[in-house]
């Protein structure tokens, strides 16, 4: 496949983002579908974790140590970031459960970009050596785009009540895995490497971990649907599952 066809493919999975924010303009975005938003990208994001990240950051490094060291770095510097974000502290009213869901937004995207830039160059880098292998990679990280898309709209959504611009910073996050594809056209192989791809899946790593168990899983235990919570999460466990059919 030539390089210009391989950077389309990057540049159309951000239709899976899109797909996402179409389900939850679809379901008027209710309280009930917030929550399952929430709890079904808190499922993805750990399995996401356990039947990827992990495995492909200790393969990448030869010291498991080294994968500590980046995890904890993406963990601190989503941190850090999470200091220029808008906070939340009891959230027992309206505004301050609307500026919470605002805050997930916020926090998963910055993620969501650095995640969707590394599998950009590595959807790029399959799709030249191998088109039927880059085409079921493509359509598993596009499955599992679609629950991060929905997540992101539903709390976003949440307290602007804009619509456009809603959609707006979805279609900016949707060419994150088109950027990737961008770096590995551009750097010819850079990013080949063991050691920058196992330290880019590492920090991406750690920030899940701070997003899922600091800002996902206080928001699910604290509401009170737990069965809506349940359901949502286990969902999330499956679609992990269906997504790896097609690796």
């Amino acid at each position: 496949m030539g390089e210009m066809t391989s950077l389309l493919f990057t540049l159309l999975l951000g239709l899976f983002l899109l797909l996402g924010s179409g389900i939850v303009f679809l379901s008027k975005n209710s309280d009930r579908f917030v929550l399952f938003s929430i709890s079904l990208a808190f499922g993805v994001m750990v399995m996401l974790m356990i039947t990827d990240l992990i495995p492909e950051a200790f393969e990448a490094f030869d010291k498991w140590y080294d994968v500590l060291l980046f995890a904890f770095l993406g963990f601190i510097l989503l941190k850090v970031l999470d200091v220029f974000v808008p906070h939340h502290h009891d959230h027992e009213g309206k505004e301050d459960d609307d500026a919470h869901l605002s805050h997930i937004g916020l926090v998963s995207s910055i993620a969501l970009i650095i995640h969707n830039i590394i599998e950009g160059m590595a959807i790029y880098s399959t799709l030249l050596t191998s088109f039927s292998t880059g085409i079921l990679v493509s359509i598993g990280v596009g499955l599992h785009n679609i629950p991060l898309g929905m997540v992101i709209t539903s709390t976003l959504y949440r307290t602007n009540q804009k619509k456009k611009k809603t959609i707006g910073i979805i279609a900016l996050l949707a060419l994150s895995t088109f950027v990737g594809g961008l770096f590995s056209y551009s750097l010819h192989g850079l990013f080949d490497s063991s050691f920058i791809m196992g330290g880019l899946l590492s920090i991406t790593l750690g920030m899940l971990i701070y997003i899922s168990f600091l800002e996902l899983l206080p928001t699910l235990v604290k509401d009170k649907d737990k069965r809506t919570s349940l359901f949502g999460i286990c969902s999330g466990i499956v679609l992990i599952f269906i997504v790896h059919l097609f690796h």
